[in-house]
């Protein structure tokens, strides 16, 4: 154990799966570290820019699925860190969008600390760049939103009808992150705001070689990923931002492979 002085954390963005889409500086960040919490989403690709001499410890995370408790990964670091470690918690996208970096990062400045966070691409991003589709445009889009589709702790689901109201008349495109579970309620309360024909694109695991993404419109959304049988981690993009990609089907819901 290195009792000489306390070590550093840096939270690094792994970004949204391919490995061509990590930073330099989170590159870096990677190869310095000596010990490496890693997310369950992060690409097995980019753990290899680690040092062989790390030690790598996963603390996956998924909706759904069996996942390490919170409390535990914050203490995970603390110890590492006070041992002297130079620590990465490496996080699949960004770890400041639904990537629990701010409490992270409250949690190792109250105990002193020292943390650095290095940005990655999120998914939402990813995903909507990989069909071609702008989040913003002079045309479409003046804004985007960028929302979970569960509640977070200690707060109330999205209010999607006022979502829905803000979308129309401020012209945003609206960027939902697990989503797939609560999409028949999020499609109802959207239509009491968004036209039935509002362009929606659904993506599963973006960037990646087994991305699979389908194009439908909003009164369709539930049905659509239900028959492609489309599953987490996926991102919806709804907006007229992906009506370009709408119309280049043969159909409104037409599944295809990227």
């Amino acid at each position: 154990m290195n009792t000489a002085h306390i070590g550093k954390v840096t939270l690094v963005g792994a970004g949204p799966g391919d490995p061509d889409l990590l930073t330099l500086k989170a590159l870096k960040a990677i190869q310095a570290a000596t010990v490496l919490l890693v997310d369950d989403l992060v690409n097995p690709e980019v753990v290899k820019h680690a040092p062989a001499t790390a030690r790598v410890v996963y603390v996956g995370k998924r909706g759904g699925c069996k996942s390490t408790p919170q409390a535990f990964i914050e203490k995970l670091m603390l110890m590492a860190a006070r041992e002297g470690e130079n620590v990465v918690r490496l996080k699949g996208g960004d770890p400041f969008i639904f990537g629990r970096g701010g409490e992270e990062v409250e949690h190792l400045r109250a105990a002193g600390v020292e943390v650095e966070v290095i940005n990655g691409i999120t998914a939402g991003l990813a995903a909507a760049t990989s069909l071609g589709v702008p989040l913003t445009h002079r045309d479409h889009a003046q804004g985007v939103i960028f929302l979970t589709g569960h509640a977070q702790k200690g707060a109330d689901a999205p209010d999607w009808r006022a979502l829905a109201a803000t979308a129309r008349q401020a012209r945003l495109t609206l960027v939902i992150y697990m989503g797939v579970s609560s999409a028949v309620r999020i499609e109802e309360d959207l239509l009491t705001g968004l036209p039935g024909d509002t362009p929606v694109a659904i993506i599963q695991r973006a960037s990646l070689p087994e991305q699979r993404h389908a194009v439908t419109r909003l009164d369709q959304l539930a049905a659509t990923i239900a028959r492609e049988e489309l599953g987490s981690p996926s991102v919806i993009v709804v907006g007229d931002v992906v009506q370009g990609v709408a119309a280049a089907s043969e159909t409104p819901a037409r599944f295809r492979a990227a």
